[in-house]
Parts: structure tokens; C-alpha cells; sequence
């Protein structure tokens, strides 16, 4: 049985007055969550934090019933997606509000990830970082079409637009992923407050140093706020190997589960 150390920490950024991120993570390592929210201030952080909250909730409720783990994602996200709606329906001057998540979770012999938005997870395996999810963004679809370049989609005005979040009453793909994990990777969900500011090779050379997981999380959100700090930061990074251990900062096969419109 792999063990593994892990750590999570968030930053309001540069030009942002408040954090709409939110993150949690499991005590005994067992899941992760990341959530950025959107739709002003209030709305945002309420978002995210409802998110967290209803799929740690979850998670913790059937995590040791025979719910296979690909649908048990899919009822935390569900959850998570009608609690903002229920919220949007008491508290109308949130009625726009919305969030994107990305979840690991290590239940049984195969991990699993799950996401909506533009928050990502990220595999380093030997030295080498590759991106797990894929964006939910206009920009992401018209790259992947070859529509526009990878340059372009850098600098695009709509690189932020995302054509799916939780707190829709349409939520038509929740992509949920077997995720492949051996001893040695490292795990990094973030917000796109930590990809809009640090590029792909910067973060690989962050994870290179060797440093610990804390010191890697501090470097990382340092990185986005010295390039500029427009968004919240937020990262998790989980490690496999050594002894199981929770370090705390101050501060494959895919499966895709679409559901039809009502």
C-alpha cells in the first residue's frame, strides 16, 4: 500500500481584495478538493465554498458503501451543483454565481479524479509534468479544434469564458477519470489563478528542485504572485512515498459522464 504527504495552500493573489477559492483536504489523505469561484465577490466565495463543503460532505457520507467510485464522483458533484442552486434561489443577488472543482480521490485500489471548469490537475512523473484534466473553456475547445494556436490561446479575451461550472441547472459533463498513480508521482490541483500567471515548464522546474511539498506550494503560489498575482491562488499537492504525512503552510482510462438536458 502506497502512503503519501500532502499539502494545500491558498493566496488572495495580487489585484483581488478577496479569495473566492476554496480547498479542502481529507485528514487522512483519503480525497482533495479544489474549487475557484465566480460571480462577484459574495457570490464567488459562497460558490466555492458550498462546492467544497457538499462534496467533501459527500464523499464522507458513502465512502465505505458499494457505490462504485465513478458514480459516487458524480453524486458529489450533482450535490454540490444543486446546494449553489438552492443558494441562488434563497439569495437572488447570487443568482450568477458559479464554480469550477477538480477532486482526487484514493478509495480502494484504483484513484480517481473528477472536474468541471477550468481548475486542473497535474501528474509529475519522472521529472516530466503532464496536464491530467482538460479545460472547460471556449479557448480550450477552439485549441483543441486547431481553430486557434496555443500562442493565441494564451493571450485570447475569452481564455476565461467556461462553457460548463457547477451552479448551472444544466451541468451536461462532469469528466470523470481512472487516474493512474504510481509510487514516486506528484499530484497538483490548482486553480487557474496559479496557470494563468506561471507557465507549464516554470511549474515542471519548481517540482524539480527536490524540496519538500510545503516549500514547493509556497514556491508555486510566490511564482504566480511575482508574475503578476491577478487571481487567487490556490494548490494542493500530494506526494507518493514515504510515510503518510499532512504538511501544513502558514498562511488511463477515461470515462466521461454526460448527462442529457431535462
Amino acid at each position: 500500500m502506497m502512503n503519501r504527504r500532502f499539502t494545500g495552500l491558498t493566496d488572495t493573489g495580487i489585484q483581488r481584495s478577496v479569495n473566492q477559492d476554496n480547498y479542502y483536504i481529507d485528514p487522512d489523505g483519503r480525497f482533495f478538493i479544489v474549487a475557484d469561484g465566480m460571480g462577484g465577490h459574495a457570490g464567488g466565495q459562497e460558490a466555492s465554498q458550498i462546492a467544497a463543503e457538499k462534496i467533501k460532505n459527500c464523499l464522507n457520507t458513502y465512502w465505505d458503501c458499494d457505490l462504485p467510485s465513478d458514480k459516487l464522483l458524480e453524486k458529489s458533484f450533482l450535490e454540490a451543483n444543486q446546494g449553489i442552486i438552492d443558494d441562488q434561489k434563497d439569495h437572488p443577488e447570487r443568482g450568477d454565481m458559479g464554480t469550477t472543482a477538480v477532486v482526487v480521490i484514493f478509495r480502494g485500489a484504483q484513484p480517481w479524479c473528477a472536474h468541471i471548469g477550468d481548475s486542473r490537475l497535474y501528474r509529475i512523473r519522472q521529472n516530466q509534468l503532464e496536464q491530467i484534466t482538460e479545460d472547460h473553456t471556449w479557448v480550450a475547445k477552439a485549441l483543441k479544434m486547431g481553430d486557434i494556436t496555443r500562442e493565441q490561446a494564451k493571450t485570447h479575451p475569452w481564455r476565461h469564458v467556461l462553457f460548463q461550472c457547477l451552479g448551472r441547472k444544466e451541468v451536461n459533463t462532469i469528466e470523470i477519470a481512472r487516474l493512474d498513480v504510481k509510487l514516486g508521482d506528484q499530484l497538483l490541483l490548482c486553480s487557474d489563478g496559479l496557470t494563468e500567471e506561471v507557465s507549464d515548464e516554470t511549474i515542471k522546474m519548481l517540482f524539480e528542485d527536490g524540496d519538500p511539498c510545503g516549500a514547493i506550494a509556497k514556491n508555486l503560489v510566490e511564482a504566480a504572485k511575482e508574475a503578476g498575482g491577478s487571481d487567487n491562488i490556490t494548490v494542493i499537492i500530494v506526494v507518493e512515498e514515504g510515510e503518510t504525512e499532512a504538511i501544513t503552510t502558514d498562511h488511463s482510462e477515461e470515462t466521461q459522464i454526460r448527462r442529457n438536458k431535462q
